[in-house]
Parts: C-alpha cells; structure tokens; sequence
C-alpha cells in the first residue's frame, strides 16, 4: 500500500521510513493502520499531539465550529475565534503566572517562530550574532537552521551559519558548569565572540538526545544575559505546552525570558506557532513578519479548547503522575545495562550508547505495535514523547513492548554478557510525583 508513497513522494520523507505503514485512524495515545493493526503511540507528532489524537475537547468545539461556518482562513485579521483564543491564553496561562508578554502569530511552524524571534532580536538590539548551544534543534529554514547543531542537516551550498555560535550546553563537558564559558568569552575582548543580541535555549533538548539543562545553569545564563543586555529567548517549540510537568518548560527554573516560541501542541494538533515577547520588544512595523497562514482559525478554535486543562491541578499531577512511572520504568530497564536515564515530566530518553542498537529497539517496538522514535547526534536515544493524556493502561502496554524489544536486542548488554535479563515493570501503585 505504500507504493504510491514511494513512487510520487520525494526521497526527504523520513517518518514513513520508519513507521511503514498506512494509518487510517487514531484515538488518544492509539493508532490504527489498514490492515487493522493498533499501536501505541510513544511519539505522538513528534510533540505536537500532546493532548493526544482526535483530542475530545478540540473535536467537539471544531464541529460545532464548522457547522455554524466559523471562518476558516483569515490572515491576521480580527475573527471571534482568535479573539476567544488570545482571551483563554491569558486568563488560564498567562495571569495565573504573572507572565505579562505580547503575542504574534507567526507562520503556522515551530522553525518559522524562530525565525521571527531572531529576526526581532537582531531589530531591537541592532546586532547581529546570536549564541546557540551544542545537540541545538531550532529548526530547518535557513534562520534557524543556523542555530540548528546536527551537521546531517547543513550544507555549504545552500545555508550560511555566519554571526550564530555555539556554546557547550549544560553538561556537555561533564560537570564542567559551561554557563562560566559563556560569561567568559564575553568578558574577553580578544574571545572572538562578539556581544550577542540573542542567546537561545532549549531546557530540555529534545531532538538533540532528551539533555535536561540544570535549574542552577538556566539561571547562570540568565543572569549573564542580564548583565549584559542580551535578550534570551526559550524555544519551547517541543517541551513546551505541559511535556515537562509544568506548561512553560522553563516555569520551575524562576528565569523570565524575554522571548518564548511555542508551535507544536499549542494549536490542539493543527498547525500553530506564537511567539511570546516582552512588551517592550513589540517593535515591528506593520507586516515585517507576515505569513498566509498566520491566522489558522481552526487551530485557534482547537487550541483554545485544549488550554482547558490548565485550568485546573489535576492535569499537572496526573503528567507527574505518568512522568514517574515512565521514569521508574526505564530505570529498571537500564540497570546493569550502562544505560543512561534523562528526562523530566513525560519526555523521557533511554541512551543505550549506540544509534544501531537504539535503531533495532525502536523497529522491533514498531513491528510489535509501538510507535517510538530515536534521537540525539548518533540516533543513540530511545525518545519517549507519549500524550500527556494517555491512559495508564496504555502506557503501562508501551512500556512493556519497549521493555520486550530492550531484551531481545540488548540482551548481549545484559549482566551475564550474552543472556536477556526479564525486566519487570513498576506497578501503577509505585507512580508517585515525578520530580522536577
């Protein structure tokens, strides 16, 4: 069934590689291909269905939307369903945070919000550098890929990476605290760094191999960014939207950026992406960053209806909840293994030290029905990125494909150098709070 994929689509498609097979349906954390076979989803697009597929609360208020013929497409002008959007992100976010930031819708994609973030940086501050860190992933337009650290995706002959440097991210260079490189090379007049108008951040590296910065890092950057008149902009792009525990990644870190850029889940599962600025840095003209798509009315709709589970606690301590057991599972998973644990919340990564080995697991997971991807310069992480909505029951049967394919392919790992080690999972008893 997959012919007419490979027969018309261009050789750039990636997931399909991965995932062969043709999906029909999908319900929450489950999907359903043509022949009938469900599977767990561990990816869920790739952080953008954090409130699962098919979410009941979008699809309820997209139906009521289009039946009474809501407008579909408006550009950036004035329609009730941004309105109602803009109005629910304050009230539910923004204030209960004491968080005071101008929005902009930008092109509907995560690397677009990037774009319009540097693009701003470099406005307001009238300089051009901008410091990125090392397993970066800002994204694939020529902006953005600059900031971008994977080499697989440059080339020389359609990209530039002028006035962008990377920095060692935390822990990069093992305990070393690289937030004092930083400080440094602006101190040194002769560093070859020159005086950034941007420096920017994931909290948590998703693509680049789940690297969990520290609390007391975030804060050094911080502080050197202040000192120094730098803006600091957070991409929360893909740990943003609740998938560390908190709805802004960066919430239990006490820092304030003076730029976030949310895309991803922050439309409901339909293509959004808003950048979030200080007031003061709201310094664009009319239309200097403009997009046909900036004004997805339908996303507005479903992301406003999906904001409805910050309104109350108990979203936040069912994710700890789940974050926990993932935590506890592959713990056990890991132990005599040399494997590293790293995460927070519910993106969780599995580094078994070798992209082949991480490739075998995540294939064998997906023929035995779990959608599960790798990450990190090598391939060399099992990334977990489940809904934050999934049912524990459901996450309990991802866990023990995964546990299931980690001892067949890993078993040469295991303690006695050649036998698999039968890994028992936590029971949903032992799930406490995950910590941050």
């Amino acid at each position: 069934m997959l012919e007419t994929i490979n027969r018309l689509e261009s050789e750039v498609r990636g997931y399909v590689r991965s995932f062969p097979t043709v999906f029909e349906s999908a319900e929450n954390a489950k999907l359903t291909d043509a022949n009938g076979k469900t599977f767990v989803d561990f990816f869920a697009g790739a952080g953008t269905l954090n409130y699962g597929h098919n979410n009941p609360k979008a699809k309820e208020a997209l139906l009521e939307y289009v039946s009474r013929n809501g407008i579909w497409h408006g550009l950036d002008k004035a329609t009730g369903a941004k309105i109602e959007f803009l109005n629910t992100f304050e009230t539910a976010i923004l204030k209960p945070r004491k968080m005071d930031y101008k929005i902009q819708f930008t092109g509907p994609t995560g690397t677009n919000c990037v774009e319009a973030a540097i693009k701003l940086a470099r406005k307001v501050k009238k300089r051009s550098h901008v410091v990125a860190f090392t397993n970066a992933y800002h994204g694939h337009s020529l902006g953005s890929l600059a900031l971008t650290g994977n080499d697989y995706y440059h080339s020389e002959f359609y990209g530039s990476r002028n006035n962008v440097t990377h920095l060692p991210f935390d822990g990069y260079m093992g305990y070393s605290d690289t937030s004092v490189l930083l400080q440094k090379m602006l101190d040194d007049k002769s560093s070859g760094l020159p005086t950034p108008a941007a420096v920017i951040l994931e909290t948590v590296q998703g693509e680049g191999g789940v690297n969990v910065a520290s609390r007391a890092w975030l804060q050094e950057v911080a502080k050197v960014c202040r000192k120094r008149d730098i803006l600091l902009i957070i991409d929360d792009i893909q740990v943003g939207n609740g998938r560390t525990g908190r709805f802004f990644s960066f919430e239990s870190s006490d820092i304030q950026p003076d730029m976030v850029c949310l895309s991803k889940s922050i439309g409901g599962g339909l293509p959004m992406a808003i950048l979030l600025m200080k007031r003061e840095l709201d310094e664009w003209k009319p239309g200097q960053h403009t997009g046909t798509f900036r004004g997805n009315n339908l996303a507005f709709v479903a992301g406003n209806a999906v904001l409805d589970y910050w309104r109350t606690p108990d979203f936040v301590q069912e994710v700890k909840r789940k974050g926990e057991m993932i935590r506890n599972a592959l713990t056990t998973m890991a132990d005599g293994r040399g494997f590293k644990v790293r995460g927070r919340g519910m993106i969780w990564g599995l580094d078994v030290n070798n992209g082949d080995l991480a490739t075998r697991i995540t294939d064998k997971c997906f023929r035995n029905g779990l959608v599960i991807e790798s990450a990190g310069a090598e391939g060399n992480v099992v990334k977990l990125l489940p809904p934050l909505t999934i049912e524990t029951e459901t996450l309990n049967a991802g866990l023990t494909i995964l546990k299931d394919a980690i001892n067949e392919e890993a078993a040469y790992a295991a303690p006695c150098g050649f036998c698999p080690v039968d890994l028992a999972l936590p029971t949903p008893a032992r799930a406490g709070a995950a910590t941050e």
